[in-house]
């Protein structure tokens, strides 16, 4: 595999180059790092209207004085969704020709970002692999992407995989079978222990419900939110997010001659379903990983629910594994999974 470090200015897809179409399948080479998106601030405006397209109860960043009260700074603290939503955003500067996104994983939230920061995501391909190809289908290969989102003083706040399904200029073979990996079966609670942010204060989360534990929330136990929520604005959260993907913007690029939601405003609907069942929340810390196990359109209606597998003590409150599924209703079709979301959440 080559070097992860090797600069865009030695890869196929130069710093200057002007991409009309693509990056397909057969332009990229493993160890590149992509010609960056622009740089986006996340100003007031921008939260507003992530707020009004996901309605995420989040409640520091829903309010200031709570969010100086818990973190002790007197900036307004953006939505830990809104900055994944940036981040893969900023990164479909490999997936313009995207079929689907498959999953993401390793997902760290590595330092909390204030409203007015502006974040600049770096995209390295890390692996190459050819999907099996099939006589009713068009040609399509697997990339694997190292996602990492810095701030203005260059320091990383954000770091992450995700694999990709893009299309192929034609059928054939490019010898690309690298293994993409898995995830790991046990959760590593520790490692999300070390990136957590111990020092808040997450009194004035708990309220008069003595926070999750007055929850009386059991491990294993399933609960599910109870306000189903419809897909709406897709396309204004990918101009929010800069999303180059063409199968979120063009019908007859996506599928069954329908626009393709993006993912991410789909796991933004699962975040806030799951903020609802868990006011105690003070952030989200990241996710062990995420599979798309099926496609989402605008107007289908989400059902979220939430398993909470494991409750790990911290010095100022609990971090909460969950297992959070969602399920589609669509118009002359049953109920299906779409979603399986493994986030970890500090709580009061």
């Amino acid at each position: 595999m080559a070097d992860s470090n090797k600069g865009a200015s030695d890869s196929g897809l130069t710093a200057n180059a002007t991409v009309t179409d693509g990056p397909y399948f057969e332009d990229f080479k493993v160890g590149e790092t992509l010609p960056p998106a622009p740089a986006i601030t996340i100003g007031y405006g921008e939260a507003a209207v992530y707020q009004s397209i996901c309605g995420d109860p989040l409640a520091i960043s829903l309010s200031q004085p709570l969010a100086t009260a818990v973190t002790g700074q007197p900036q307004a603290v953006v939505n830990p969704a809104l900055v994944l939503q940036v981040a893969i955003g900023q990164s479909t500067v490999a997936t313009r020709k995207v079929i689907a996104n498959l999953f993401y994983r390793g997902v760290r939230q590595l330092a909390t970002v204030y409203v007015g920061e502006t974040l600049c995501t770096h995209v390295t391909v890390r692996g190459l692999r050819e999907a099996t190809p099939r006589a009713d289908r068009e040609p399509r290969g697997m990339v694997l992407l190292g996602i990492q989102t810095t701030d203005s003083a260059g320091e990383l706040v954000l770091d992450f995989e995700r694999c990709a399904l893009v299309r192929r200029r034609s059928a054939e073979p490019t010898g690309h079978k690298d293994n993409l990996g898995g995830v790991a079966d046990t959760l590593d609670m520790a490692s999300f222990e070390q990136i957590a942010p111990l020092h808040w204060d997450l009194t004035a989360l708990a309220g008069s419900g003595d926070g999750f534990r007055g929850l009386n929330w059991a491990v294993g136990e399933t609960r599910a939110e109870p306000l189903r929520d419809t897909v709406t604005d897709a396309l204004a959260l990918v101009r929010l997010t800069q999303n180059l993907a063409q199968a979120h913007r063009d019908a007859s690029l996506g599928q069954d001659g329908k626009r393709l939601v993006y993912g991410g405003h789909t796991i933004g609907l699962a975040q806030a379903g799951l903020m609802r069942l868990l006011p105690s929340a003070a952030t989200v810390v990241g996710w062990h990983m995420c599979d798309h196990t099926a496609p989402v359109f605008e107007d289908d209606l989400l059902a979220v629910a939430a398993t909470l597998d494991i409750v790990w003590q911290v010095a100022n409150g609990y971090l909460l594994a969950f297992t959070v599924e969602v399920q589609a209703e669509r118009t002359g079709a049953s109920a299906m999974p779409v979603l399986l979301w493994r986030p970890v959440v500090l709580a009061s």
